[in-house]
């Protein structure tokens, strides 16, 4: 047991900082911390727990005397115009010689040491797969601790500490596996520091812009990551990815399960909905187990075999995963259906990357009947999106959708160009007050509205069902 500490975490408000804090506070650590606009759903859940929250980034924080302070990578060493710092606590922990960590490298050594470690890495799916994963483990009795990007809605939170179950030689956690940097003092990924016994590789594309030059220096990341999964660990892979597939023939020291293509591994048989689980080389007769479930989507089958092949490396028969899957609740945000107003339904999506959004308009449309229709609403918040590097995808993103509808504050790039191709299907809005507008004057009953982004989006979901609700 690690001696009992008071950490204070800057950018405690975030996913990540938010879950590390709640892990921290049960493992009877004191915690305090602080972020720029102190905001909910992240505030709630961390005041309910005791945790102490200050808003911003004032020196004076260093007063707290804290035995460590775990600095979340919203942190830099940026100034504002006037010259000032941005982050005027950092700098003065710098000064002063305090001790500062990563969120990773506390967690690493705070919570994941000793631990079979399950790390989910990918481009798409990680927070989905995660929940899955952890979801199948816990049905199975194991009582996997977890950290997740989101909150599975068969927990209600989104981390946990778990504990030891007599089957298992050391304790599991479950963990989502970032490829996006430590903090400013440190450019490795965050999942390096997490050195998993069962790494996950859902998928790679080129994504974040703002530190990745190319798809190249990703794949680099994550043959990092490989490097860290011992002999005796698993490799499980999607295979019917090219950059995995270059990222494995880089170098990896630990076995392979592959799922997804044909000659996989791990292989889907029959729709999302009710598919049966084909493993190579698994001894014939009994009929193959079945995924019967309420999720859609071709990408939702994919995170379930690779949810299902990682489960068996610690032991749960594919058949047993299968059947927890059948009650799995999916997460918050993952095309969770916020209301029905005037015969329109509005659901709310994470998707912000090109390929995420098309997956997403794709899953829908395999469930609905013939001729209903779908309105696309998105907002291009992330720092990649928010470039243009990817403006260029958007039309073919958008493909599955009647209607498209874009939410362009704060963009450098014209969006309504960049949606030209889509002619008189695609509309902008520089404010969500006018988006709102659009979409409530053109949507119908029958159809369904889709809003995606990775953020509040200024609250577009209730402000919708509002208006669809007062025609």
């Amino acid at each position: 047991m690690h001696a009992i500490m008071h950490i204070h975490i800057l950018g405690i408000c975030g996913t990540f900082m938010g879950g590390l804090a709640a892990l921290a506070r049960e493992a009877g650590h004191r915690v305090t911390g602080c972020d720029a606009g102190v905001y909910p759903p992240m505030s709630e859940q961390l005041r309910a727990l005791g945790i102490e929250l200050i808003e911003g980034y004032g020196a004076d924080q260093l007063a707290l005397k804290p035995d460590v302070f775990v600095v979340g990578n919203v942190v830099s060493r940026a100034r504002l115009a006037d010259g000032r710092p941005k982050f005027p606590l950092m700098e003065a922990i710098l000064d002063a010689g305090a001790r500062y960590t990563s969120g990773p490298q506390w967690l690493a050594e705070q919570v994941l040491a000793g631990r079979h470690v399950l790390a989910v890495a990918g481009t798409h799916g990680k927070t989905t797969t995660t929940s899955m994963l952890a979801w199948i483990l816990d049905s199975a009795g194991l009582q996997p601790g977890f950290l997740v990007g989101g909150v599975p809605l068969n927990f209600g939170v989104s981390a946990r500490l778990g504990a030891q179950a007599a089957s298992q030689t050391r304790p599991l956690f479950v963990i989502e596996a970032d490829e996006y940097d430590t903090a400013f003092f440190d450019k490795r990924s965050k999942f390096v520091h997490y050195r998993p016994r069962t790494a996950v590789l859902n998928n790679l594309e080129f994504d974040h812009a703002d530190i990745f030059d190319d798809l190249a220096a990703i794949e680099r990341q994550f043959q990092h990551l490989l490097r860290t999964v011992p002999p005796s660990g698993r490799v499980v892979a999607n295979g019917l990815e090219e950059s995995l597939a270059r990222v494995l023939h880089a170098g990896c020291w630990s076995e392979v399960a592959t799922f997804g293509a044909a000659s996989s591994d791990f292989v889907a048989d029959g729709p999302a909905h009710d598919f049966a689980v084909l493993r190579r080389g698994a001894p014939g007769g009994g009929g193959a187990p079945r995924v019967q479930w309420a999720l859609g989507g071709v990408h939702n089958q994919l995170n379930a075999l690779a949810a299902i092949a990682a489960a068996e490396h610690v032991g749960v028969p594919p058949a047993q995963a299968c059947e927890a899957l059948a009650h799995f609740q999916n997460v918050r945000r993952r095309m969770e259906l916020r209301g029905t107003a005037g015969g329109v339904a509005v659901y709310d999506d994470f998707a912000h990357h090109p390929s995420a959004i098309r997956t997403t308009l794709d899953g829908l449309r395999q469930r609905l009947a013939p001729g209903a229709r779908i309105l696309a609403v998105f907002e291009p918040r992330s720092n990649t999106m928010k470039l243009g590097t990817m403006a260029a995808q958007l039309p073919w993103a958008l493909q599955g959708a009647d209607l498209s509808f874009c939410h362009t504050a704060g963009l450098d790039w014209d969006a309504a160009a960049a949606l030209a191709p889509l002619g008189g299907r695609a509309r902008t809005a520089a404010d969500v007050d006018t988006l709102v507008t659009q979409v409530a004057a053109a949507a119908r009953a029958g159809d369904q509205v889709v809003c995606m982004s990775n953020g509040s989006f200024g609250g577009i979901h209730g402000r919708l069902l509002q208006a669809l609700g007062g025609r």
